[in-house]
Parts: structure tokens; C-alpha cells; sequence
């Protein structure tokens, strides 16, 4: 199964296996929590994703 992110760099949607896609999440300068997925490129660079909580949740992938 795959995970689709969007590859600023080719300006286009790219599908990344869900092995290769790990859990963040990142605190905002006001406090709150936001949630997103990390993969990398074949050419090694790095694409991050946004998603709600509940998606987030019940994604079976690890947290980095």
C-alpha cells in the first residue's frame, strides 16, 4: 500500500510505500501539536506530509 505526498520539487503527487513512511509530530510556537509523515525520495530527499490526529492514529507505521 502506498502513502501519496506531494514532491514540491517535481510539482506533482508522488506514491511513497508505506514501509518507508515514518509517524512526526511537530509542536508549534504557540503549543499546539501538529501531525504529519516523513519519507524520502529515491534521490534522498525528504517529504512531509500533513494529516489529522485520527489518521495519523491509525496509521501502522513507526514513529520516528
Amino acid at each position: 500500500m502506498a502513502i501519496e505526498f506531494y514532491d514540491v520539487k517535481l510539482k506533482s503527487k508522488v506514491q511513497i510505500e508505506k514501509s518507508s513512511v515514518k509517524k512526526v509530530t511537530f509542536e508549534t510556537r504557540n503549543g499546539q501539536i501538529r501531525y504529519g509523515l516523513r519519507a524520502k525520495t529515491e534521490d534522498g530527499r525528504n517529504l512531509t506530509k500533513f494529516v489529522s490526529k485520527a489518521d495519523w492514529e491509525s496509521l501502522d507505521v513507526p514513529q520516528e
